[in-house]
């Protein structure tokens, strides 16, 4: 299905993609476009302008501190960040997103479309929940920073609102924590039926995916697989049902996979 016609904006900058983004309610920010064109071809989305982050270098650039505090631009690929030597502080991210989609996916989609997208089945959204991250968004009032628990609002739904703009994914340092990540897809790169990414560094932090209509964040202070049974049963999962899965089987693949990753995230922790 051909394009509606919609007004294009190549910004120069950030701060001049976030007043053509509070100019006009109904502009939407266009990164690597792998979920937004689609969307518009299907006729859900019509936005007015689009508004074309692929000229601001500066949402492309990875950079580690001293401290080990890794800083994610928006605009990075997928493909980046699995080349990236900064990533690699963090190699979890590299590891998660190349098993996104296939090759030509991984070189145009971006960390900060996946995340905004919010889609419930995005590998990104469990993933940043887990490790602690925080976003920058930058808007007209200028820029406010939200941990990665609170950006998620709903399906499709985020934090950064009308007129702003995701600049930053900051992810804290690893401090000794072991990452990992378990899913089990439709095929080899379809969509997620249930995700978990799990952090551990004495106690774990566990988000898992596709069972809300944003990541559910657990915690316990044990990575036994008991314990960790018991806090994923007690958290408050509303997965749905549908073709690909049961709502029960979701929640039995929850717990599952929980452990799974806490137990690998925990072999992997570094002294």
């Amino acid at each position: 299905m051909l394009l509606r016609e919609v007004e294009y904006a190549r910004p120069a900058s950030v701060d001049e993609a976030v007043e053509l983004l509070g100019a006009n309610p109904a502009a939407r920010p266009l990164a690597g476009g792998q979920t937004l064109i689609n969307v518009m071809k299907a006729r859900v989305a019509s936005p007015e302008v689009l508004v074309d982050l692929n000229g601001l270098e500066e949402l492309k650039e990875i950079e580690l501190g001293a401290d080990g505090t890794l800083e994610l631009g928006a605009m990075v690929t997928y493909s980046q960040a699995i080349s990236s030597a900064e990533c690699r502080a963090r190699p979890i991210l590299g590891e998660v997103v190349a098993q996104i989609a296939d090759v030509q996916v991984r070189n145009r989609g971006t960390i900060g479309g996946n995340v905004c997208a919010n889609d419930p089945t995005n590998h990104l959204p469990p993933l940043l929940v887990a490790l602690g991250a925080t976003m920058t968004i930058a808007g007209r009032d200028g820029e406010r920073t939200v941990p990665a628990e609170d950006f998620f609002l709903g399906v499709y739904m985020t934090a950064a609102g009308p007129g702003e703009l995701l600049t930053t994914v900051t992810v804290p340092p690893a401090e000794g924590a072991g990452d990992a990540f378990a899913s089990v897809t439709i095929g080899r790169e379809g969509t997620g039926i249930v995700n978990v990414a799990a952090s551990v560094n004495g106690d774990a932090r566990i988000a898992v995916g596709c069972v809300a209509a944003v990541p559910v964040l657990v915690r316990t202070g044990s990575s036994e697989e008991d314990a960790v049974r018991e806090a994923v049963r007690g958290a408050r999962l509303d997965p749905p049902s549908d073709v690909h899965a049961s709502a029960d089987y979701r929640r039995h693949l929850a717990e599952l996979l929980a452990t799974r990753a806490v137990g690998e995230a925990a072999g992997r922790r570094r002294s």
